[in-house]
This record gives structure tokens, C-alpha cells and sequence, in this order.
């Protein structure tokens, strides 16, 4: 048992939907609700879980919104949880942006939605894609086969269709790594680690099974092969389609996927990363009068490989003006409503470096509280590499027809949270 109620809230504490799956837990109880929440907020003890009563209350916070399960059993918290943001993934999937006003003006198909959704108190149809199938924008069901519910519902196989047909059958796998870096101002590496993401586009006819291959270390140890060329993966997290039990046996990631776009898997690395692109930077204040900055980047990536899209913003002080920049490569521009001074470079081959000069006026009367100086924030997208070094070594297609497909991968580093400070 998930979740006895489900109920969407406005910030006031205002129910805008409420769907009860089982009758032990009524809308009354969202006053219980808000008088919790309201009474821990003030003492700082605000919890994702509330008790009042017998009743438990499982909450998240999404735009202006409060998503509320309800439950009097010893559920299990994870899946209310992961049952609360699908239900936010897809909302925004039908109608963008889930807040108060697409719910009003959305009554009826919300409601169909949290219908399908869970059934019982038992989550049920979770996958946008299928739900659209026979749940349409405008709220209507599709009269399909008489009207009869699409087969994915009731199948084994829950996220994809059958009769599926393509005349070319590909399959196309993107390979990401977002890379979070803190470095301190003396060039120390204070805080790395890699976020990665596999996401697949599938086009391949009938009903395949796919199995995907990767240099695993805990599989290259299994196999008895060594660990040189291995990744460690961390907090791994897959799709649904993934077969966990023969992941756990063998590591082989083997799946009926969903067609189109999807993300197979993420995983997490906690590993100590050098700057991709190494910045240097010298902020000199002059009282009265000017500030004047010198900022070079280099990348520390192999010589192979570019950095496309590469963006530096350098804070200055909000009081600064008149600016005059000169750079080696790309351009910069002053950007005074968020403060910052913008180094755009287009291309940064790795090994190489450039430099941007920049001056600033200052005004005449000094400010008595000195103002804290915010990190250099970087922005970039490497392709065809990786810092992970994960590979796919291999992408089998089984299917009973026999026909041929052709994977293709591609691998893309990009920054996430990428800070440089500089006092």
C-alpha cells in the first residue's frame, strides 16, 4: 500500500484536487495538515514526513503547489515519494508547467490522470507516453478498438506498445557527464564530482529486448579482466524497464525499452577531478577610483578535444561602470543587471589559453561595508569525451523477427555547478 489520499494544495492550505483511493483517510484531514506544517515551520523542525494523529503525511513543494499523500498504514516512504514526483513528471508532460492555474484549468483531465495513475492505493500506469495513448490533451479518451483500453495497460510490459514499425531500425545513445567543481581561490580542489546520465532514442520495430554493455568494474572483476580500463559506478539509478534482478546477477543492463527518447540510467562518481578549464584570475580594487581584472583560462583536457560554448562570468562590484575589456579570444560584455562581466569563447582546443583584460570605474565615495565577492562561474560542453572515462563496449538488439539494427553513441561532458573562487 502506497497512499491512502492524494491531494494538491495552493500555499494556503487551499485543496484544488483531492483523490481518496481508500476510504480511511478524508479531506478534513488537510487541516491537520497545515496546522502541522505551519507550527513546524516556526520552530524549524519542518520534516518531508508529518504525523497527526494516526494519519501520516507525505509532502513535497512544487512551484507554488503542495503535493499530499495521506496514509494511516506503515507505508514505504520511498514510494510515496517517487510516486509524488512521477505524478509532477507527468504533469509538466501534458501541461508544462504544473501550478495553480494549469490545474484549474485542467479539472477534468487531472482527474482521469490521478485515476490511472493509482488504483487502490497501488501506483499503476506511471509512463507519460502510454498515458497519452488513450488520455488526450483535451481530457477525452481515444475510441480505440471500440473503445477499448490500449494493450500497453494490461500488458507485462507496461511502457511500450505493441505493433510498433520503423522502415530504418537505430538506436541512438548519449552518453552525459555534468561535472561539479568547487576550486578555491589559492587552485585547490575543494569539492568534484560527476554526474552521469545515459539516455537512449529508440527507433527499432516489434518488441525488442536490448542489452548494454559497459566497462563496469564490478563486472570486470566478476570476469576476471582488469580494472585499468574500468569505471566504478555510484548510486546508480535506472528506468523501469531495466531488469534489476539479472543486473544484480551479472551486471548485464538488459531492457524492452520504451520507444523514442529516454533516460536509461544515472550514476554518480565521487572522485577527485581536475579542472577541465583552469582559471587564474587577479581582481585588483583600487579605493576611489578603478577595479582592474585579469582572468586566463586554459584547458586541461587532452589536445583531441575542444570545449565548445565556453562562458566565464567574473563578478564585479555593483557599483562598477564605464567598462573597457580586451580579450585574446572570443568577446565580453558587462552585464550590469546580474553584475558580472561575460567572457565568451567560442572554441577552447585543449592545451591552449587566453586572456582577458578588463578595467573598470569605480565612483568616488567608498562603501562602508565592503561587499563579498561571489566565484567565477564557468560554463562548457566537451564532446567526444568524457571524464569518467565510461565507455559502451557493446549494444545487442534481439528481436524475433531477426532484423539488423545499427546503435550509435555519443559521449558529451558538460559543466554543472563549475565555481571558481576568488578570495
Amino acid at each position: 500500500m502506497a497512499a491512502s489520499s492524494l491531494f494538491i494544495l495552493d500555499l494556503k492550505g487551499k485543496p484544488l484536487i483531492s483523490r481518496t483511493y481508500k476510504g480511511d483517510v478524508g479531506p478534513g484531514e488537510i487541516e491537520n495538515f497545515m496546522g502541522v506544517l505551519l507550527q513546524r515551520e516556526e520552530e524549524g523542525t519542518l520534516t518531508p514526513v508529518l504525523s497527526h494523529g494516526h494519519v501520516h503525511f507525505l509532502w513535497i513543494k512544487h512551484a507554488n503547489l503542495y503535493l499530499v499523500a495521506t496514509t494511516k498504514k506503515n507505508g514505504n516512504a520511498s514510494l510515496v515519494f517517487s510516486f509524488l514526483y512521477k505524478v509532477v513528471e507527468v504533469f509538466c508532460e501534458y501541461f508544462k508547467e504544473l501550478e495553480e492555474e494549469s490545474v484549474r484549468d485542467n479539472f477534468v483531465i487531472v482527474y482521469e490522470l490521478l485515476d490511472e495513475l493509482m488504483d487502490f492505493g497501488f501506483p499503476q500506469t506511471t509512463d507519460s507516453k502510454i498515458l497519452q495513448e488513450y488520455i488526450t490533451q483535451e481530457g477525452n479518451r481515444l475510441e480505440r478498438g471500440g473503445g477499448r483500453v490500449p494493450s500497453t495497460v494490461t500488458n507485462a510490459v507496461s511502457w511500450r506498445s505493441e505493433g510498433i514499425r520503423y522502415k530504418k531500425n537505430e538506436v541512438f545513445i548519449d552518453v552525459v557527464e555534468a561535472v561539479n567543481l568547487l576550486v578555491s581561490a589559492s587552485g585547490s580542489v575543494v569539492l568534484s564530482e560527476v554526474l552521469g546520465t545515459i539516455r537512449l532514442k529508440v527507433f527499432l520495430s516489434g518488441m525488442p529486448e536490448l542489452r548494454l554493455g559497459l566497462n563496469d568494474r564490478v563486472l570486470f572483476e566478476l570476469t576476471g579482466r582488469g580494472k585499468n580500463k574500468s569505471v566504478e559506478l555510484e548510486d546508480v539509478k535506472f528506468h523501469q524497464c531495466v531488469r534489476l534482478s539479472r543486473f544484480d546477477n551479472d551486471r548485464t543492463i538488459a531492457f524492452i525499452p520504451p520507444d523514442g527518447d529516454f533516460e536509461l540510467m544515472s550514476y554518480r562518481l565521487h572522485t577527485q577531478v581536475k579542472p577541465l578549464i583552469l582559471i587564474e584570475s587577479i581582481i585588483e580594487k583600487f579605493s576611489h577610483s578603478r577595479l582592474e581584472i585579469l582572468v586566463k583560462a586554459k584547458g586541461q583536457f587532452k589536445k583531441q578535444s575542444v570545449a565548445n560554448a565556453v562562458e566565464i562570468a567574473v563578478p564585479v562590484p555593483s557599483d562598477a561602470d564605464s567598462p573597457k575589456v580586451k580579450t585574446t579570444a572570443g568577446s565580453a560584455r558587462y552585464v550590469p543587471e546580474r553584475n558580472v562581466l561575460l567572457w565568451s569563447i567560442k572554441s577552447l582546443p585543449g592545451g591552449k589559453e587566453h586572456l582577458m583584460r578588463a578595467h573598470f570605474g569605480l565612483p568616488s565615495v567608498e562603501k562602508e561595508e565592503e561587499e563579498g565577492r561571489p566565484p567565477i562561474a564557468v560554463r562548457f560542453e566537451i564532446p567526444y569525451f568524457t571524464v569518467s572515462g565510461i565507455q559502451v563496449r557493446y549494444m545487442k538488439i534481439i528481436e524475433k523477427s531477426g532484423y539488423q539494427a545499427l546503435p550509435w553513441v555519443r559521449y558529451i561532458t558538460q559543466s554543472g555547478d563549475y565555481q571558481i573562487r576568488t578570495s
